[in-house]
């Protein structure tokens, strides 16, 4: 089962061949599309499904209510990452990155044909949720598969780089969706409530037929190749390993992770409503969000090229003290009603600070973890992190909003307190960069 030397050779080498092209691509694509669908359903959440499915509730609540079918996903990433690592632990990275983008662009694609409470009553949030869940699953174990599948093939001095081809495609897919939900806003003007949104959902099913063809056509990893012949001999499932002998490592890269996810959830949802509710441009926002976007992209390779030269640690802690330093002037920018504050707030926060943060993470965790349970020990803390830092935290703002009278100055200690820990549990780990993976 193990590759060809000639291939082996190549992968060790350079990042330059047909075959690590083919692995680069596959992870930088098929994690556009996947979290081209899955922030999909952030965008919706804050400008669709509040009036769509809880319109009943009134404004602060159904905007509560859509967030929290929003945290739904986010619940179910850490059980994808569970599920899909144990099996791509046992059974390799690639099937399982077949697995999850099925199990995606079919929950997707029925999001959009599904009936309005209106229509069919409390069964249409009901089936939301439960579609929202299963993304969430896809999802959890997409990032991981992705990161491994780079990660793996590359050469020691790249790894950094290489990850972050799937770190990319989350705000990659993030411009995607944004692009699409633009542009069809704009096409179907006041029909975009009624039937427009609908439509950025159903085209998924074009996307997940691309993403299929050049998933089907990458070889798997080497490094768990040569593990392959071992891993009928482990007695304990994964999870069971991870959590026995590797807590501490789980714990420590969760917290590290939480403030990367903590700006998604707080500058490219959270922010993103309060920017519409109060009078801006929904055009704009959108727009605006979408160039944050190429910029973390850029950013997100930059530093983890930064990461393969001088550590993981130190790219890190530089984005995590810019992050703290910068969280409240953010907040404010980004809440103060003019198309102009959001557009500096989330070029600096979404696309500066975390792309700054976003580069190295995927290298960061997955070299914390060993070969047999490489799959579910980064996905649990990764996606772990995403369940916290970005699942609940457009939720929690709300409610902080609300406790304040209006104010926003408790998000943003909320947001430096998630900052400082995660600054905090980075420098408690060792550098991976310099290590073997077949050796961890």
């Amino acid at each position: 089962m193990n590759l060809p030397t000639s291939r082996k050779l190549a992968t060790a080498d350079s990042l330059n061949t047909k075959d690590m092209r083919r692995i680069l691509g596959s992870s930088l694509i098929g994690s556009i599309i996947e979290y081209y669908d899955f922030i999909l359903y952030a965008t919706a959440a804050s400008l669709v499904f509040d009036r769509v499915f809880f319109a009943n509730l009134g404004p602060g609540l159904s905007l509560f209510a859509s967030f929290a079918t929003l945290a739904a996903g986010y619940v179910a990433r850490p059980l994808g990452g569970i599920i899909f690592g144990h099996f791509g632990d046992r059974l390799g990275r690639k099937q399982m990155l077949v697995l999850s983008m099925l199990l995606m662009g079919g929950a997707t694609v029925l999001i959009g044909f599904l009936p309005t409470t209106d229509q069919i009553g409390a069964a249409a949030p009901i089936v939301l949720v439960l579609l929202r869940i299963i993304q969430g699953i896809a999802v959890g174990g997409e990032w991981g598969g992705a990161t491994l599948m780079a990660l793996e093939h590359a050469p020691a001095k790249k790894r950094g780089f290489a990850a972050a081809f799937a770190n990319a495609g989350g705000p990659a897919g993030g411009l995607l969706a944004t692009l699409v939900v633009s542009a069809v806003s704009a096409l179907t003007g006041d029909q975009f409530l009624v039937w427009g949104w609908r439509i950025p959902f159903v085209l998924s099913a074009l996307l997940i037929l691309i993403g299929m063809v050049i998933r089907l056509k990458v070889a798997e990893t080497p490094v768990f190749q040569k593990l392959d012949a071992e891993a009928a001999k482990v007695k304990h499932p994964p999870l069971m390993e991870v959590l026995r002998s590797h807590p501490r490592v789980v714990v420590v890269t969760l917290v590290a992770t939480l403030g990367f996810y903590a700006c998604q959830g707080l500058l490219t949802v959270w922010g993103v409503s309060m920017a519409v509710a109060s009078g801006v441009d929904r055009s704009g926002v959108l727009n605006w969000k979408g160039v944050a976007a190429v910029v973390t992209v850029a950013v997100c390779f930059y530093s983890a090229r930064l990461s393969d030269r001088i550590g993981r640690r130190a790219v890190l802690t530089g984005a995590g003290v810019a992050a703290v330093l910068l969280a409240y002037p953010l907040i404010v920018l980004l809440t103060n009603g003019t198309l102009w504050g959001f557009a500096v707030a989330v070029v600096i926060g979404n696309g500066l600070v975390q792309g700054a943060l976003a580069g190295p993470i995927g290298a960061f965790i997955s070299e914390q973890f060993p070969t047999g349970v490489r799959y579910t020990g980064a996905s649990l803390s990764y996606q772990g992190a995403s369940m916290i830092g970005a699942g609940f935290t457009p939720m929690i703002a709300t409610g902080l909003v609300l406790a304040a009278g209006g104010g926003v100055w408790m998000v943003a200690v909320f947001w430096i307190v998630i900052l400082v820990a995660g600054l905090v549990a980075v420098r408690l780990t060792r550098e991976g960069s310099s290590l073997k993976l077949d050796a961890v």
